[in-house]
């Protein structure tokens, strides 16, 4: 990377783990690029990381809606030409018990798939080559341990819907999305992995659920630092359980199911790419 400037965008940082790993990196001395959806509580995660004497730009989108993220993508690019961090925080939980109410995203996709998949898949894309030219450059991509691999004949859950099995099902994908973008990035110094940052953070996700947390937002933010700035990071492709490396959702490593979970992608995502 020319010069020494480090630069991170974090998405979803009005609240939960983004917002603590965001005010961790600050603290670090590195540039944050706070993303978030509530302009009044973007400004507040704004001022606060001022207040503590780090530097942080503010974007505001909605990751429901693809444009937006087009968009975002854009500023940021325009903004900072090289990236040497992308944390792909932001995200919805299973929604309340009982779980039940399908909900589509401005483009019409099922809306978890939509905003913990697709939005950091066309987010990541896009600002590919602000990050090749910020290199060496990490990507981390929030997950987590619950994933299950989509139904490819009902992949917007059309006929059968259950809101935590559609936030499996996209957790799922981002990983394997992870382990496929490592590997086409392998003769680059961008590095790309997945962690499944903490059990049942006291965070918006798991309160909707009706789960009483059992950890703090904080107890996500060594995990993501260990892939954004520590030696986690110095590997790739890999899938991570707090700061140890694991293993993901079997079918995650079945070329068959990523190849077919790419073309998929390609096909949401090729009006906006």
């Amino acid at each position: 990377m020319a010069g020494n400037k480090r630069v991170a965008l974090v998405t979803g940082t009005t609240s939960g783990l983004g917002r603590e790993v965001a005010l961790a990196l600050a603290a670090q001395g590195i540039h944050v690029l706070a993303h978030g959806r509530d302009a009044t509580r973007l400004e507040s995660v704004g001022a606060e990381v001022r207040a503590a004497g780090g530097q942080v730009d503010t974007y505001l989108a909605d990751l429901a809606d693809l444009a937006q993220v087009r968009a975002l993508a854009e500023q940021v690019g325009a903004d900072h030409p090289e990236l040497t961090i992308l944390v792909n925080n932001a995200g919805l939980g299973g929604g309340p018990p009982p779980h039940k109410k399908r909900e589509v995203s401005a483009d019409g996709y099922e809306l978890r798939f939509a905003v913990n998949y697709l939005a950091p898949v066309l987010l990541t894309r896009l600002l590919l080559p602000r990050l090749i030219a910020g290199a060496p450059a990490r990507v981390v991509n929030v997950g987590s341990v619950g994933q299950a691999p989509p139904d490819f004949g009902d992949l917007h859950m059309q006929r059968r819907y259950d809101g935590a099995d559609a936030y499996f099902r996209s957790k799922f994908s981002l990983a394997a999305f992870t382990f496929d973008l490592a590997d086409e990035l392998r003769s680059t110094d961008v590095h790309v992995n997945c962690v499944h940052p903490a059990n049942f953070m006291d965070t918006f996700q798991v309160r909707e659920a009706g789960i009483t947390p059992w950890t703090s937002a904080a107890a996500g933010v060594e995990p993501v630092l260990n892939l954004a700035l520590g030696r986690g990071g110095e590997s790739t492709g890999q899938y991570f359980d707090g700061t140890r490396s694991s293993r993901a959702n079997s079918k995650t490593y079945k070329k068959s199911v990523r190849q077919e979970l790419g073309k998929v992608t390609d096909d949401c995502l090729a009006a906006f790419l």
